[in-house]
This record gives C-alpha cells, structure tokens and sequence, in this order.
C-alpha cells in the first residue's frame, strides 16, 4: 500500500508520496511514487500513484514517453500540447486505459492486483489516495485554502506522521513537492529521509503537542 496526499492552496500546491512497496520488516523496499513533468515558465504537471506498481509505473512511462515525442511529426497529444487541466486528466485517464487494454487478459484474471489509483494536481482542498485514514482527521481540522505553503507542507507531513506510525505499509523516505502559483517552475522537489532533522523535530514536537494538549483537557465524570 502507499500514503499520498495533496493540498491546493492559494498560493499553490503541496504534494507528497510515500515510497514502501511492501510491508515486511526484514525486506523492506522503495520505489518512488511522486512523479513530475514541466515546461520552466510554461506548465507544471505532478501525479501521485498507489497501488499495484507495474501498473502506475507503465502509465507513468506512457506519459513521460508522450512529453518526450513532442517535437515528432504525428505525435499523440500529450501534458506538454494539451490546453487546459481538463484535457491533461483525460490523457492521464487514456494513458491508464492503454495500460488496462495491454494487460486485459492479467486483469480479468484477478483484477485487485492490478488496481491503482492517481493523485493528478490539482483542484480541490485536500485529496488523498491509498492509506488516507489515519492521515484524515488533522487535514480535516486543520487545512485551509488561505495557509502559506510552508504551512501546508508541515500539515502535509504530520498527516505522513500520523499514518506511518500507524501502518506498516507506509514508510520513509517521504518525497515531497512543494508548487508556487504561476511560478510555471518546479524549485521544491525534496526527499525526506527517516534521519531528516526537521522530520524528526516535527514527530517530537506534535506528539509532545498531543501529550499536553491531551492533559490539559478536564477528565470525564464517571
């Protein structure tokens, strides 16, 4: 399983992804699920993928492959041609639908293997896919539109807190992306490691934070 999670902000967008691809303790894995196109100071396109990794990787190499043919005489429209947000989601959803067709016959066979879910940015508040549950509740309390950006990645990550503690199935490192309106750039694309120093400040921080708040609140009367 994975954790994604975006928030469109006013004065942008904030995407992360988890990179586990298993949940064993003795052979853990990663593999990076954050994947972003752009043309500098022409378009920005970012996707989040979970689920079965043969699947979002092969859409995610069909759309990289389409950004790549721009210049060939009768390439197929593709994220760096198409026109509005619109038009990019449906070559998103072409692209899973390519892959869908190629292994038609893998999918009727057992078709949950084979399920994946995108986190194409974006139009609403906040949207998650994958583990989203124990993630949830602090979105839900706290996001906003008006939040400055750096605000809105700390939430993001303390959402990454909450669920990869947990989980199993979520880990480190965590890639993050952080998209400046009208900017047309692509500046702050980091990978947080378990030992990041302001990762490991914020987990301390808020469990503190919880602890005290959680004191401070009057016991029930039995």
């Amino acid at each position: 399983m994975t954790y994604c999670v975006g928030m469109l902000m006013k004065d942008g967008f904030v995407l992360a992804a988890d990179t586990r691809t298993n949940a064993g303790l003795d052979n853990i894995a990663t593999f990076k699920k954050l994947h972003s196109w752009s043309q500098p100071g022409k378009r920005v396109f970012a996707l989040a993928t979970s689920g079965n990794l043969a699947t979002t990787q092969a859409v995610v190499s069909l759309l990289s492959e389409g950004t790549q043919s721009l210049r060939k005489r009768g390439a197929v429209d593709n994220l760096f041609t198409a026109k509005t947000m619109f038009q990019a989601a449906q070559i998103v959803g072409r692209a899973i639908r390519d892959v869908q067709k190629t292994d038609e016959g893998q999918l009727f066979q057992s078709e949950d293997t084979f399920s994946a879910s995108f986190l194409f940015a974006g139009h609403t508040p906040f949207l998650q896919i994958g583990e989203h549950k124990y993630g949830k509740p602090i979105l839900d309390r706290v996001s906003d539109p008006g939040m400055r950006l750096g605000e809105a990645a700390k939430l993001v990550l303390l959402s990454f807190d909450s669920t990869i503690r947990s989980n199993l199935s979520v880990g480190m490192p965590i890639d993050l992306l952080v998209y400046a309106r009208d900017t047309l750039q692509l500046e702050r694309v980091r990978r947080i490691e378990r030992d990041d120093p302001y990762f490991q400040k914020l987990s301390g921080d808020w469990s503190k934070a919880l602890r005290k708040a959680f004191a401070a609140i009057e016991e029930f009367d039995i």
